[in-house]
């Protein structure tokens, strides 16, 4: 034994810890990125920055779906994203899900939803443009040499110019195509194949079949073919690169204006900037003018206007005051305020809305499925194609070269890019689209749903109306009961309590005892031991001293001490903006339009005449609206629900697809598949429009995809396409795909939420508690 192997052992030995230090600081990260829900699944989204096409796909998914504890696997070609949702309880799971991402040649980090690898994407961005220049230069020097050669230059001098041309040639390939060659050399050594294991196959065998020749001194040399074929794929990455950071635009702009932190005010009042990430609830934060809030809180002091149109796209500055809840990206226009955190940074409305963008740009369709599939099947066809035309040649013409020729066309040309962006370009740019317009898309198969919308049903209150009535008329006849009624409401974020909190005064002392809210009904409380109701007016008076009169019960909303008369209580209620316009828009689609609401036939007919909506059902608790929907659905609808509170979450999940605004309680906007932000109802007009136009560019970009295929791939096995050639029309069909999505970004805008009009100002009748 070596007197050296003791050192060896010892270095071995603190390479060892090195790496297990360095595992253990990658998984910290990693889990530091988890997020949980509420059923203790974990989500975890990785950006893959070598994921180029859909055999990645294909490996990534079926390689970790597999494993222990894996729930889903969603890979994005578009964004290199990879989404993951797993059984948190699992031991070691993140460990298992990393090492089986590196077995499959890939490296993989956490992608935090405040920041979008904008420098990892420049940094590529630089790279590619480096190697597209060194091989333009190459290019354009052997391009210079071949004239001579073509125009009948000596044989000695053709000679000297292909030697020149090698030198040239061969360290230009191997710098400027490094992204081909390394991607699939990680492939294979991870024992798969992605589309760069052909590209790269056929760069080799064009650069060395131009060597031998050069060396043999016959035959045709293909140096200038090699440098061009790989400045024109340079090219294709490039723009591809450039045109999916245009289509994701939207979402990193809105996460370059996220703040990054924010000042900590400390116990002795003085303010220091923190990162947002440090920032608890509980924590006072202070907000000078022109500053953005970094995560949710309430205003504790301080009163002036803020800008909150980062969040709901309404540009007019809104008053904010002591008791002001403020979202995440508000701006502080005219005076500080000091406010108390309520959400840490990573659980702020701005972070669901990258968080839904996230969502909405990795899931996946049954046509974004079917693609995927179809390209994973891309490297084993193409070879088996590939030596077949080899052997076909060979047998027809015994030439070696001509038969590589044709064998290299084919690996080229056969690449599937455009097939894998045929649909998940269009649906990032769909999702940017909708973003821009106000509306937030969670999940990405909800646009192929919403185009095969056919039947369209809403809720009334906060939905086809503002949900911010007013009292008009209250028959409460005691300061205890005006008190008690205060009181109730103040504990319901129902709109009709929110009235009737803003109409009495507070209670001089809060009183109330065993607090309950019943969906659909009111909210009870004892005070004093005395049951007290305030709802919908059936349900108080099921505990009021004496049957109520019709017109008691047509209130819709009343308040009752057990044993007392019922007081009703008589709301008014507008309009939401484009409401009118938006309903006759759907009609105008040749859909159904069909009302459900929870309050009582006089306030759901006036509301309905208002809109011209004939199909209308009231009283409808929530097994109600869910046993409308499902009997819809076994007469073969497809049911687009449009609703907004705690009753219609069953139905918003139950639904084809559903919309929620952004005012509707936590519950609503997570049941449903759309969130629009702004008080516009066009909304769901405009988003119709967009799936419609969505669907249309699929099938189109789809179209593109195959017939390249079916006219490209017989041309090259024939031999009527050369190895530069099948470059240029390889590169040329991305493009062509992806250049038809983004006309998606500038097609036409949905009329709903842009003519101006405003029909919000229309009272109407009573409306109840059940909305």
């Amino acid at each position: 034994m070596s007197c050296c192997a003791p050192a060896l052992d010892a270095r071995s030995g603190s390479q060892d810890l090195l790496a297990d230090a360095a595992r253990a600081q990658r998984l910290t990260e990693w889990l530091h990125a988890v997020r949980q829900d509420n059923e203790g699944i974990g989500r975890l989204v990785l950006s893959v920055p070598e994921m180029h096409c859909g055999a990645c796909i294909a490996a990534l998914e079926g390689g970790l779906s597999s494993l222990e504890g894996i729930h889903t696997v969603r890979a994005n070609l578009t964004l290199r994203r990879l989404i993951v949702t797993f059984d948190n309880d699992e031991p070691d799971i993140l460990d298992t899900i990393e090492r089986a991402v590196q077995r499959l040649g890939y490296d993989a980090s956490p992608v935090d939803l405040g920041d979008l690898d904008a420098e990892r994407d420049r940094q590529e961005a630089r790279k590619l443009l480096i190697a597209l220049a060194v091989a333009g230069f190459a290019t354009a020097n052997i391009m210079l040499l071949s004239v001579s050669v073509w125009s009948g230059a000596a044989d000695s001098t053709q000679h000297l110019f292909h030697f020149i041309s090698l030198l040239i040639a061969v360290p230009a390939v191997a710098f400027s195509g490094r992204p081909f060659f390394m991607s699939a050399l990680t492939a294979v050594r991870a024992g798969r194949v992605n589309m760069d294991v052909p590209i790269a196959l056929a760069l080799i065998l064009s650069l060395g079949m131009s060597i031998a020749r050069t060396i043999v001194g016959e035959g045709h040399i293909y140096f200038d073919a090699a440098v061009m074929l790989t400045f024109f794929l340079l090219i294709g990455r490039y723009l591809d690169q450039r045109m999916r950071e245009r289509a994701r635009s939207a979402v990193i702009s809105l996460t370059r204006m996220a703040p990054k932190g924010a000042r900590l005010v400390s116990e002795n009042g003085q303010a220091e900037w923190v990162p947002a990430d440090e920032l608890r609830p509980g924590h006072i934060v202070r907000l000078t003018t022109g500053e953005r809030l970094a995560v949710d809180a309430v205003v504790l002091s301080g009163e002036g206007t803020v800008d909150r149109s980062l969040v709901t796209g309404e540009a007019e500055p809104v008053a904010a005051a002591p008791g002001t809840r403020l979202e995440a990206g508000v701006l502080a226009l005219s005076t500080p305020f000091d406010l108390r955190v309520e959400k840490a940074a990573n659980e702020s409305f701005l972070s669901e809305i990258a968080t839904m963008m996230e969502a909405a740009e990795q899931g996946r369709g049954e046509t974004a499925s079917l693609t995927d599939r179809l390209a994973g099947l891309y490297a084993p066809v193409v070879h088996a194609l590939a030596a077949l035309t080899f052997v076909g040649w060979m047998l027809w013409s015994t030439d070696i070269w001509m038969s590589l020729d044709t064998a290299v066309a084919v690996l080229i040309v056969t690449c599937p890019c455009a097939l894998g962006l045929a649909v998940p370009v269009v649906h990032v740019i769909a999702a940017a689209r909708l973003f821009e317009s106000g509306i937030l898309m969670r999940n990405g198969d909800a646009l192929e749903r919403l185009a095969e919308a056919d039947h369209v049903v809403f809720d009334k209150t906060g939905t086809l109306t503002t949900g911010r009535p007013r009292v008009v008329e209250c028959a409460l006849a005691t300061t205890r009961e005006r008190y008690a009624a205060s009181e109730l409401a103040q504990h319901s974020s129902h709109p009709a309590a929110l009235a009737v909190a803003d109409y009495l005064p507070d209670p001089a002392t809060p009183s109330a005892e065993a607090i309950r809210e019943e969906p659909a009904a009111g909210i009870e409380a004892r005070f004093d031991g005395r049951l007290a109701r305030l709802g919908r007016a059936d349900w108080v008076a099921e505990i009021a001293d004496r049957p109520a009169d019709a017109a008691a019960l047509r209130s819709g909303l009343a308040f009752a001490f057990e044993g007392d008369p019922l007081r009703p209580i008589e709301l008014a209620e507008s309009l939401r903006p484009q409401a009118v316009r938006t309903v006759e828009a759907i009609g105008d689609r040749g859909l159904p339009v069909e009302l459900l609401s929870g309050d009582g036939p006089r306030a759901v007919s006036a509301i309905a005449e208002r809109l011209g909506i004939a199909d209308r059902r009231a009283e409808c608790r929530p097994a109600d609206k869910l046993a409308r929907l499902d009997a819809l659905r076994e007469n073969g609808a497809h049911v687009l629900m449009v609703g907004d509170g705690l009753n219609d979450a069953p139905s918003l999940a139950g639904a084809h697809v559903s919309f929620a605004p952004g005012s509707a309680c936590d519950v609503g906007r997570l049941a449903a598949d759309f969130v629009f932000t702004r008080q516009d109802l066009g909304a769901v007009d405009n988003a119709l429009t967009l799936a419609h136009q969505a669907r249309r560019l699929v099938r189109q970009n789809l179209t593109l995809a195959i017939c390249y295929n079916v006219l490209a791939v017989p041309l090259a096995m024939a031999g009527l396409v050369t190895p530069l050639i099948a470059a240029l029309l390889m590169s040329g069909s991305s493009i062509l795909v992806v250049g038809n999505a983004l006309r998606l970004s500038s097609g036409e805008r949905g009329s709903a939420s842009h003519q101006g009009l405003n029909d919000a100002a229309n009272p109407t009748a009573q409306q109840g508690f059940a909305g």
